[in-house]
């Protein structure tokens, strides 16, 4: 009986210990977040700039402020990241900084999860926009396309979906941007131009970042 009573005694101890870990558990990207607070409390962001805000397409652009002279860029892009991660944290990587326009790359690795479709991700970037408009009224909101990573091919056509669903949603409102990456992106006969990603066929080399400098600096507030 002794024996059973101290086995009970030890399982619920471990529990406890199991419970409390798991109670004290960050959320995902809880680092890298504190990180940019840190950086921000050392160096505080102008406001009124620019804020990049999505995964690691715009975490990799680390020199994203040399391809937009004139302008002032927080890239606060977290790489890995899906649009439910950057709703989590919008307070700390957009609202926070008073930016006057916020530059969304986000949704692509939403689709690497089980059961994720185009209306799943649209209604993710759909509150993301409306947590944005209420907090930055008159702020300019510019949505960057998904691209066409050859390492996705199965999950493309419900991204061209996203993409046009997204485009639409955008044209009801004033002070929005749709910037289209995915078909600039694209060889003659449709498929991923090979020459512009990196050998994971998941990032881009500088020659996809070029592209896309094309394709965004028009949509930029000076």
């Amino acid at each position: 009986m002794k024996h059973i009573r101290g086995f009970l005694i030890c399982f619920l101890f471990l529990q406890c210990l199991s419970l409390t870990g798991f109670a004290q558990q960050s959320p995902p990207f809880f680092n890298e977040i504190e990180t940019f607070k840190k950086q921000d409390a050392i160096n505080p962001p102008p406001k009124n700039a620019i804020v990049f805000v999505g995964s690691s397409s715009f975490r990799g652009w680390t020199n994203v402020q040399s391809y937009f002279p004139g302008y002032t860029i927080i890239n606060r892009g977290f790489g890995g990241s899906s649009l439910p991660d950057a709703i989590r944290y919008a307070q700390d990587i957009i609202i926070a900084y008073q930016p006057k326009q916020v530059v969304i790359y986000c949704g692509e690795n939403d689709f690497t999860a089980e059961g994720v479709n185009a209306d799943i991700v649209f209604d993710r970037f759909t509150t993301l926009f409306e947590i944005i408009r209420k907090d930055l009224p008159k702020a300019h909101v510019v949505f960057v396309s998904l691209k066409p990573s050859p390492s996705r091919l199965k999950f493309l056509p419900e991204m061209v979906k996203t993409n046009a669903m997204i485009k639409e949603y955008l044209k009801q409102y004033r002070r929005t941007g749709y910037v289209d990456v995915y078909s600039k992106m694209l060889l003659a006969d449709g498929t991923p131009m090979p020459d512009i990603f990196k050998a994971d066929k998941l990032h881009m080399t500088e020659a996809g970042y070029v592209i896309w400098q094309k394709a965004i600096k028009p949509y930029l507030k000076k």
